[in-house]
């Protein structure tokens, strides 16, 4: 493969058109790091690995992203664009649950980026982890989009009246997510079966008042 930072005649040292070279760099490195996190696990990953399949130094990728933490945000951001891009006019058109089941699709033909993205849930919890604050705030941003389109559905009639569109979405990202975890360590789980159940129990409650519990538990 050539090595674009040894390379003097290579689009970085090219005096026109440097932005446009350095994007096409930092595409051919991010998908060099899908193809690694979709062989390895996230932890095992390292420049090395990403530069040999990119086809780059380490330096330059050091160049372009800044640290390990820079290139893993770049590269989940891509990846994910890339999943949702097709994905994303469902919900306008049939509603979030078949949004969400729509990703669910997408998962089982390529698990990959949510085996990195569960891999970061962890990083995400530690408050003062570099990459903590950006992964909380992407989770965050998914929330507030199934959370907008459940209240579309309840403007459209799709979804009733009685569900609170910000504990639907609560309830409705945690069915998604919690079975897909069960699913990656239980890889004979049919997936999309397991999600098409729970959802028309969940969307049942929703169609009801909601009355708070009573626990009476002797203590």
């Amino acid at each position: 493969m050539t090595d674009l930072a040894a390379n003097p005649s290579s689009p970085e040292f090219a005096t026109t058109d440097s932005f446009s070279a350095d994007a096409e760099i930092r595409k051919a490195i991010v998908d060099g790091a899908i193809a690694m996190f979709s062989k390895h696990p996230f932890h095992e990953v390292t420049f090395a690995h990403v530069a040999k399949e990119a086809g780059v130094s380490t330096e330059m990728i050091t160049r372009q992203f800044g640290t390990f933490d820079g290139l893993v945000l770049a590269t989940v951001d891509r990846w994910n664009a890339k999943r949702m891009k097709p994905l994303r006019p469902i919900a306008e058109r049939y509603g979030t649950v078949v949004f969400l089941r729509g990703i669910v699709e997408a998962n089982l033909a390529d698990p990959a980026l949510m085996r990195l993205i569960m891999a970061l849930l962890n990083v995400a919890a530690l408050p003062d982890h570099p990459m903590g604050q950006m992964l909380r705030d992407d989770w965050k941003q998914f929330h507030q989009l199934v959370q907008h389109h459940l209240a579309r559905d309840v403007e459209l009639g799709r979804e009733p009246a009685t569900m609170d569109p910000a504990r639907g979405a609560e309830q409705l990202v945690a069915l998604y997510e919690g079975l897909t975890i069960q699913w990656m360590v239980r890889p004979r789980m049919d997936l999309l079966d397991s999600y098409d159940r729970a959802v028309t129990r969940l969307r049942t409650g929703w169609s009801r008042a909601y009355t708070a519990p009573v626990w009476d538990i002797a203590v």
